[in-house]
């Protein structure tokens, strides 16, 4: 991809997201993840309809009228998107890759926080943490992250969920707001996740293909693992390799939902077909 082209590319994107946190997500991010509390900003006047337990008792008395403490929420936080780059990424039937779809969710979250005045940081991970932007704040670095997601070329192709994790708890000191976007094709990771999840507040994203979730009768074809390369002939008219396969794509379902829940952490999956706003929003406002 040339310079020109990765620019239209990011451009459009910005466009499209920026819009999209601007007038959707923005509040409804600023509700779902609140500050480290209330700070002391000022003293003013007292208004009719203040709440008579923020007066200052101190400076009514010198002005001989009464004044209200005024607090402001003290936001500042810090998320961090842990992107899984592996092969299978590239995989999509529906006119999407999977990645893009990644990309756009990456995108809308990463503007939603900035417009709060958040920190974003990027890790971008195979078996192996590819990239580590550490959190800062600004558009040319929102705009660094989506680069980063178009044109980043990793050098692995296989996936582990748990060297990443692990790899952000030893960095991250402070809490964070930490969303893993991934298919998830993957296990053992539960372990790590749950000391994560006691020290920030996670969200796995699952992105994901209708045709993961089942192969059509289509007699002999050649397949190929996105992750080990590996070549197969595979029997598709075959009921127990059909079945053999939507048993795999379950199992692996199965352990990313309970591994979530169970380590108190969000969960959320979207189909490269379905509109991930609805979905985001969907979870935001169940979490508000």
């Amino acid at each position: 991809m040339d310079t020109k082209e990765l620019l239209k590319k990011v451009r459009k994107i910005e466009i499209k997201t920026r819009r999209l946190s601007d007038h959707i997500f923005g509040g409804e991010y600023h509700s779902t993840f609140k500050g480290r509390g209330m700070t002391f900003s000022e003293v003013r006047q007292y208004q009719y309809g203040d709440d008579v337990r923020s007066i200052d008792w101190n400076v009514t008395a010198r002005y001989n009228e009464p004044y209200v403490k005024v607090f402001e929420e003290e936001r500042e936080l810090t998320m961090m998107l842990m992107i899984d780059v592996s092969g299978s990424q590239l995989f999509g039937t529906n006119n999407q890759f999977k990645k893009e779809v990644i990309t756009e969710i990456s995108a809308t979250l990463a503007f939603s926080a900035l417009q709060n005045n958040d920190k974003v940081g990027l890790l971008l991970f195979t078996d192996e943490v590819e990239l580590y932007i550490p959190p800062k704040k600004g558009r040319s670095h929102a705009l660094r992250i989506i680069r980063e997601l178009l044109e980043f070329t990793p050098k692995s192709t296989k996936t582990d969920v748990g060297a990443a994790l692990k790899f952000l708890t030893n960095v991250m000191k402070k809490k964070a707001i930490v969303f893993v976007l991934s298919d998830f094709i993957a296990d053992d990771y539960l372990q790590t996740l749950r000391i994560t999840g006691k020290k920030h507040d996670v969200t796995g994203i699952r992105v994901f293909d209708e045709r993961e979730e089942h192969i059509p009768n289509i007699g002999m074809v050649q397949m190929q693992d996105a992750e080990t390369g590996a070549l197969q002939l595979v029997n598709t008219q075959s009921k127990q390799v059909r079945r053999a396969y939507e048993k795999y794509h379950h199992e692996r379902v199965a352990y990313f939902q309970d591994s979530f829940t169970k380590s108190g952490c969000g969960v959320l999956s979207c189909r490269v077909d379905e509109s991930y706003v609805k979905k985001l929003l969907g979870y935001f406002k169940r979490r508000g």
